[in-house]
């Protein structure tokens, strides 16, 4: 078996950046800056307009060390092996030839400058992936760590090296043009400034020196107190400014006129691996392995940068992530940086940061430099309700090692103010105060929330007041042991505790809270609960591995699940509770089929899953592993296509499946192989010699009722035209048009226009200018339609009925008006009885079916009377209702069908 039956890789959510640098480029036809970062062994894209995902790159074999860009194509270093990918979708080229990882690239014109740990130089010309030039450097002598093109120098590069040498080299010919004078110090960085034949050097230990490598000569020699410096750049939108980067996440601000510092910013919590000005503009792009990237805009009175825009994800990988609400939309993730976010996943732009735990969130804000003492351990578990988001705080988490419970605020995206603690363990002086928060149930109405702790104590608060309501147990509800697990059913009647005892407890909600109403003992310690409340079914993991299913009603124990190799870290309903999902230290995410009991579907990953959650509709798995910073998506299968679910061996082993990537609206992720080579080139070449127009046809089938491609004011409006027009009536009476000379014909219609048809410029055939009329009939242009529809056997009549399409609702109504011979129409009995026929066909044909039925209303009303009193329409009224009980009866069939469909799928779903 190839991967799990149910799910399929969707797409992973909240990866943003890591350690390698990103690059920054101006793309005109975009008219903005589009930056490019590394998320591990693919690329993002972003426009710095609105911090927007443009582009997913392909998913590479290796983790990506090194990205650099072009006006052409995007180079990216993985492995041995270089990538060049155009429009971040289509591998166009790849370079290969290097011994070692590749850590440096450069563009340079037409060619590509390629650094691997082991020293080598490569010159690549990048049209035709051959290597121009080679240059072999020593580690133990010349270790390259850094090098940059000097703006003027033609064919020149400067390279600098670990070892604190610096050298000017000529790409043309391989030749070394000049060696500066050793550093004390690591070379990190080396970029252009402003001025000519001036270089930036950052050095390891915190030294930036501006050399003018034309005289050799130190311009300006400046020190950081922060550290390595890890970037710097210039702005040049006219101010004589230059940031550098550090490791502990500071950037420092330098008046270069005045050789001072200016300010200095606490732009990250981890190293600043990217440093970048925009051309021309006051804006700075930061980003950091802390998963994040910033863009800070110098606009403050003393010309210091604030935060314009952020897009960030969490900073360590998460431990516990739920589904918030009934859409499926946003998942609430804690991770191990004690912060808690929301992740949308309908786009990424929508996502927020509810902030990180806090002692006291005032002071930490104030607190800027260094690691925050305030900041409270990572949270362990949470729990949410929608039902009192607007309200007060609806989420409320237990953190590592504490006793304290925070609250939060889904709505207002903040940490509330409440930190949850009973008044036993509220005096400082107790010997025991190595107590925790091990368990936590909010109630469905939101006014509850009931803890559980290590000691074995309940308790439940108010969490709008904080105000502690009851304690359940007298002496505590698992005395000696702790609480795993809590459950509260939707009526507030009972909750349910589990303890580390493998006892099962259910007591009264608000009364008789000292002795549990009902105990079930179980074979093992419970380890946790999974609630599913709609169905009272409680999923119990206990520590030998096993999970059971306990009916809260019944308080019996209904399933018994095993074939977990390891202890499990999380479980879950699916939103019908027909399927429990359970995922271990096996690396195994299994689903188990809660009606029959068995095994249907089971997979492996690399690493532990952490925890997971299904969407409230079914539609997707939300996981999360151990090292991994995202929330991975897997979308159900069993709603898009018919799967057919067989017993597995619990025993058996579980399929390995790689973890989604990130992907976007714009494209689809390619993986890339070894031995891949493809042409794209000449497989473009073909695609354009494919014509792919392709046009629907009018009918798909006669079974089928088609509607027509008119606007629905085009025959919605026929019926009530009448008042319409009452209520539009013009306030001022029309005008009296120009008389027209008698001997010119008009084309009859709402618009004045002569019938020169008969003549040729102005002549008959005779040479007369007099035009003599060829017919008695006055008939309007349907009319004409309409007759030459049935002199010439067209049983369609589609000239009449195209014709007819086309026409206004006031233009409808006057030409059906006109097809009577009397009230001043100017029609016959023969053209009315035509149209009668044309509204059978196009009945009967299942074609244009409100049309229609518009039209034979217009008609009816306005001539009912003349169909009755002859006797010609009067029979061709029967071949219309006919037609029209055939067309309605076949509508009302397929209406009914689809009705039931719907009804059954709502009913079978309950």
């Amino acid at each position: 078996m190839r991967g799990s039956v149910i799910f399929q890789q969707n797409r992973a959510l909240g990866y943003v950046s890591n350690h390698v640098p990103a690059t920054v480029r101006f793309i005109e036809k975009r008219n903005e800056n589009v930056v490019t970062t590394c998320v591990g062994k693919s690329f993002h894209v972003y426009g710095a307009n609105s911090f927007r995902l443009i582009r997913v790159g392909g998913l590479h074999p290796e983790e990506i060390s090194c990205v650099a860009a072009d006006g052409f194509l995007t180079y990216v270093g993985c492995g041995s092996v270089i990538y060049g990918w155009r429009a971040s979708t289509q591998l166009r080229k790849t370079y290969r030839g290097h011994g070692a990882r590749v850590h440096l690239l450069l563009p340079f014109g037409k060619h590509l400058l390629s650094v691997d740990e082991a020293s080598l130089v490569k010159v690549w010309n990048v049209s035709l992936e051959e290597v121009y030039l080679e240059v072999p450097f020593s580690n133990d002598q010349f270790e390259i760590s850094a090098l940059m093109h000097p703006a003027s120098y033609k064919n020149k590069i400067l390279f600098g090296s670990s070892q604190g040498g610096l050298q000017l080299w000529n790409v043309k010919n391989g030749k070394l043009v000049h060696s500066f004078k050793d550093y004390d110090s690591k070379i990190v960085v080396l970029e252009q400034a402003p001025a000519l034949d001036v270089a930036a050097i950052g050095l390891q230990n915190g030294r930036i020196i501006l050399l003018n490598l034309k005289f050799e000569e130190s311009v300006m020699e400046l020190t950081q107190d922060w550290g390595p410096v890890t970037g710097i750049t210039f702005r040049t939108d006219g101010h004589p400014i230059m940031a550098s980067g550090s490791t502990n996440g500071q950037v420092t601000f330098w008046n270069l006129e005045e050789q001072v510092i200016v300010s200095t910013l606490a732009a990250h919590d981890e190293s600043v691996t990217s440093l970048k000005c925009f051309a021309n503009e006051p804006l700075l792009l930061t980003t950091s392995p802390d998963n994040s990237m910033k863009l800070w805009i110098f606009d403050l009175p003393d010309g210091g940068a604030r935060l314009l825009r952020i897009r960030e994800g969490h900073g360590a990988p998460p431990k516990c992530i739920r589904y918030h609400g009934s859409s499926g939309r946003n998942i609430l993730s804690a991770g191990e940086d004690a912060s808690l976010r929301i992740f949308s996943t309908i786009s990424e732009t929508l996502n927020k940061s509810l902030g990180k735990a806090s002692y006291n969130r005032k002071a930490s804000k104030k607190h800027r430099k260094g690691e925050d003492p305030f900041r409270m351990p990572p949270i362990e578990l949470f729990t949410s309700e929608v039902t009192r988001d607007k309200e007060w705080d609806s989420v409320a988490a237990t953190h590592e090692g504490l006793v304290q419970v925070t609250t939060w605020s889904f709505d207002k995206c903040r940490m509330g103010e409440l930190k949850l603690v009973p008044e036993v363990f509220q005096n400082k002086n107790r010997s025991d105060f190595g107590v925790s928060a091990t368990a936590l149930c909010l109630s469905h109405c939101g006014n509850f929330v009931t803890i559980g702790y290590s000691s074995g104590h309940l308790e439940r608060f108010n969490i709008q007041s904080g105000i502690h309501r009851a304690s359940y147990g007298k002496p505590p509800a698992h005395d000696g042991v702790a609480v795993r697990g809590i459950s509260i059913d939707n009526l507030n009647q009972f909750v349910v505790s589990g303890g580390a005892d493998g006892i099962m407890k259910w007591w009264h909600f608000k009364q008789n809270v000292n002795k549990p109403v009902f105990s079930l003992k179980l074979d093992e310690p419970i380890a946790q609960f999974g609630t599913h409340r709609e169905s009272a079914m409680i999923a119990v993991a206990l520590e030998d591995f096993a999970v059971l299913i306990v009916d809260s009603d019944s308080r019996a124990i209904v399933r018994r699940f095993t074939g977990h190799r390891g202890p499990i870290t999380d479980l879950c309903f699916s939103p019908d509770s027909r399927w429990l999902l359970t995922a271990s230290q096996d690396c195994t995410v299994k689903v188990w089929d809660i009606p029959s009991a068995y095994l249907v579907d089971h997979f492996r990953m690399p690493q532990v899953c952490t925890s997971l959650s299904m969407s409230p509709t079914g539609d997707f798995l939300a996981t999360s592993y151990v090292d991994n910073r995202g929330i991975y998506l897997w979308a159900n299968k069993t709603l898009f296509s018919h799967i057919s679910l067989r017993v597995i061996n619990p025993e058996a082993e579980a399929p390995l499946m790689d973890l989604p990537a990130t992907i976007c609206d714009e494209n689809t992720n390619v993986l890339l192989n070894e031995t891949t080579n493809v042409e794209l080139d000449d497989l473009e070449e073909a695609f354009e010699e494919i014509s792919l127009n392709y046009e629907s046809p009018p009918q798909l089938s006669q079974d089928l009722v088609t509607m027509s491609n008119a606007a629905a004011s085009r025959w919605q409006n026929l019926l009530n035209l009448d008042i319409i027009k009452k209520r539009n009536r013009p306030r001022q009476a029309p005008q009296k048009p120009k008389s027209a000379p008698f001997f010119l014909p008009t084309v009859s219609g709402l618009d004045f226009q002569f019938d020169l048809s008969e003549g040729q410029n102005g002549l008959t055939e005779d040479g007369s200018k007099i035009l003599q009329p060829t017919q008695v009939e006055q008939l309007t242009s349907f009319g004409k339609l309409l007759k030459e529809a049935v002199s010439t056997g067209d049983a369609e009549f589609q000239k009449p009925i195209e014709f007819l399409s086309n026409l206004g609702p006031s233009m409808v109504d006057y030409e059906i008006r006109n097809l009577s011979p009397l009230d001043g129409g100017s029609g016959s009995i023969s053209v009315m009885a035509a149209f009668m026929r044309m509204i059978a066909a196009l009945l009967e044909g299942n074609r244009a079916f409100e049309l229609g039925q518009s039209w034979l209303g217009v008609f009816l009303k306005n001539h009912g009377r003349v169909v009755v009193d002859h006797q010609e329409l009067s029979a061709l009224l029967e071949q219309v209702e006919l037609a029209q009980s055939k067309g309605w009866a076949l509508l009302e069939e397929r209406l009914l069908y689809g009705m039931g469909v719907v009804s059954s799928l709502r009913n079978f779903s309950a």
